[in-house]
């Protein structure tokens, strides 16, 4: 697939877009080795993945819920929702959990590390896609709990998941407002 391709066939699939499948480890290692080439200023690398599959993926699943329902009033708490949550992660082949680990020098400002994973991030995509696979990164309201999933190493933080699978549909190009209107030409 040649790059322009890759970049305007890029979407978001959903778990409930999955199939049963699983997604073989090699697929998940190219994945991430792909991430790893992402820019980064003064080469911090500061990326982090945990890889959830099988019965960590079921752990994930549960954890979840019992966060959705500790972090949500009773009153807004809904068994859809919770199911949802746990469904989300059940469906997935693979959830990838996605951290940044802070430069403990503190060389450069915060954000461009958390910049820095969003292009690792977008390295995993494309190439999700250029394999034939989907997936999707989200973030939940209860991320601040998730060192109480995960061995966090001092000055990592989680920043989102990507759910990965095997999908039926079809790639297609999608759309974005004309990029004349969102350049200044100086």
């Amino acid at each position: 697939m040649d790059i322009k391709k890759c970049l305007t066939t890029r979407r978001s699939v959903f778990p409930e877009q999955f199939t049963a499948q699983p997604v073989d480890k090699k697929d998940i290692e190219e994945i991430l080795t792909m991430a790893n080439w992402a820019p980064t200023h003064k080469r911090t690398e500061p990326w982090r993945f945990k890889v959830a599959t099988g019965r960590a993926k079921d752990e994930l699943a549960e954890f979840f819920v019992r966060l959705y329902k500790e972090t949500t009033p009773e009153e807004k708490q809904s068994g859809k929702k919770a199911e949802k949550t746990r469904l989300k992660v059940d469906k997935s082949a693979a959830v990838i959990a996605i951290c940044m680990q802070r430069d403990p020098k503190e060389r450069i400002p915060e954000w461009e590390e958390i910049a820095a994973v969003a292009m690792a991030v977008q390295n995993m995509w494309l190439m999700v896609n250029a394999i034939g696979l989907g997936g999707y990164w989200s973030s939940p309201s209860f991320m601040d709990q998730m060192h109480r999933f995960f061995d966090l190493e001092e000055g990592e933080k989680c920043l989102g998941f990507f759910y990965l699978g095997h999908h039926e549909e079809e790639s297609t190009t999608g759309r974005r407002d004309d990029i004349a209107n969102k350049i200044e030409w100086l």
